[in-house]
Formats: structure tokens, C-alpha cells, sequence
């Protein structure tokens, strides 16, 4: 048996007024984002920022549904689109905002938007940055790692079928 620990590394603002300008601006995007959520059945809306290797900063919204679950996160609405119109710039970083929906903290990415975000730091190389931003905080992983530690990669799909 071997025992092993694993530590999460987040950095915690309070204020966006502490962060980098960088970081300010692609949060302001998501907040941005975030009016525009068609949420017409949980009331609660959802913006996404995707700051792309290039500069362009990309945006997204949750899509609610009467036909439970078709509609789609704001992390994966940006983070698609993003991949769609520019399929081989990096996504370096995420800012996910719930400002104003009523919570004392940031909301989480769902299982299905971390795995995605997954994917686009494994094919750009590097880390993901994420940023959640809430009402009473905003917080800060390095990478997807931080919130997905024992994830699917596709080089461990890879060796299952070959």
C-alpha cells in the first residue's frame, strides 16, 4: 500500500481591483456574458471569458432548454466556439463568472466542463488558467488539474485501443 497526498494550489482575491489588468478584463467579459444567459427556468445565469493565445478574448453564456438536459454550460458555449473559429490557437485561460446571482462565492464548473477544459489544455500544451468569479471572491487555479486531478486524457485512451 502507498499513501499519497495531493494539494490543491488556488490563489483568493477579494476584490477585482487586486488582480492583474488581464485578469480584470477577461472577468468583465464574463460578467458581461453572463447578462446575456438564457436562463428562463433556474433564474441563475452563467458567463464565460476564453482568452485565447492570439489576444481575442471569446465569450459564452449557459443555454437553458425546456428538454432537460439539452441546454449547455457557459464554460463549454465559449470554450466551443472558441475552438470553432480558431482551431489551432491555444486557449491559455477562463474566467468564469456568477457575480451578482446571488451566491457568496463563485460558482464550480460541472464534471462535463472540467473534462472539457481538460481537453483544450492538453491539446494547447500548457496549463489552463481558471478563474471563478463569484459575488463575494474570486478564485484562481494554475491549472485544470487543480479541479480534475484524476482525469481522462486522450493519451490514456490512446493506449487503451492500441
Amino acid at each position: 500500500m502507498h499513501e499519497k497526498t495531493f494539494e490543491i494550489k488556488y490563489t483568493n482575491y477579494q476584490f477585482l481591483a487586486e488582480m492583474p489588468e488581464a485578469d480584470r478584463q477577461l472577468i468583465q467579459k464574463a460578467r458581461e456574458a453572463l447578462l446575456r444567459g438564457y436562463a428562463p427556468y433556474s433564474g441563475f445565469r452563467v458567463g464565460a471569458a476564453v482568452l485565447l493565445q492570439n489576444g481575442s478574448i471569446i465569450t459564452g453564456n449557459n443555454q437553458e432548454n425546456a428538454a432537460y438536459p439539452s441546454g449547455l454550460c457557459a464554460e463549454r458555449t465559449a470554450l466551443f466556439y472558441a475552438s470553432s473559429q480558431y482551431p489551432n490557437i491555444p486557449i491559455i485561460a477562463i474566467a468564469v463568472s456568477t457575480f451578482g446571482n446571488g451566491l457568496s462565492d463563485e460558482a464550480k464548473p460541472c464534471g462535463a466542463c472540467r473534462q472539457v477544459m481538460s481537453e483544450y489544455e492538453d491539446l494547447s500544451g500548457k496549463p489552463l488558467r481558471i478563474i471563478l468569479d463569484g459575488t463575494d471572491q474570486i478564485t484562481i487555479f494554475d491549472t485544470i488539474d487543480c479541479l480534475l486531478p484524476f482525469r481522462f486524457r486522450q493519451r490514456d485512451m490512446e493506449g487503451e485501443n492500441g
